[in-house]
């Protein structure tokens, strides 16, 4: 079974076990999270399609880690002119596995 979840903006479609990673949450490491955004459940031809989101639909997932993704640089330039702008930016994240899916 797998379930179409929306969290910070995004959609993410997940199965029992899947380790995600995903917009940062205020949630400690080990913490559980139920996520009750559901757009879609199901397998197969018994697929459940929410208008937008299946009442009493939820998804259980534990934080295994908080964290921040790799450094993206910005780099700014204009020719002639003497400007140069650097800067770095570097997302946090929050990786979740997915325990448990019910409708």
């Amino acid at each position: 079974m797998y379930a179409i979840i929306a969290t910070g903006g995004k959609q993410y479609r997940v199965h029992e076990g899947d380790e995600i990673t995903i917009e940062k949450l205020n949630a400690a490491e080990g913490d559980a999270v139920v996520f009750d955004q559901v757009l879609a459940a199901g397998e197969g031809a018994d697929i459940k399609v929410g208008t937008p989101v299946i009442a009493g639909a939820v998804v259980n997932a534990k934080v295994v880690e908080n964290g921040k993704g790799p450094k993206v640089v910005i780099y700014k330039y204009k020719a002639k002119k003497d400007y140069r702008n650097k800067k770095g930016h570097r997302q946090p994240f929050t990786k979740v596995v997915i325990e448990s899916i019910s409708l």
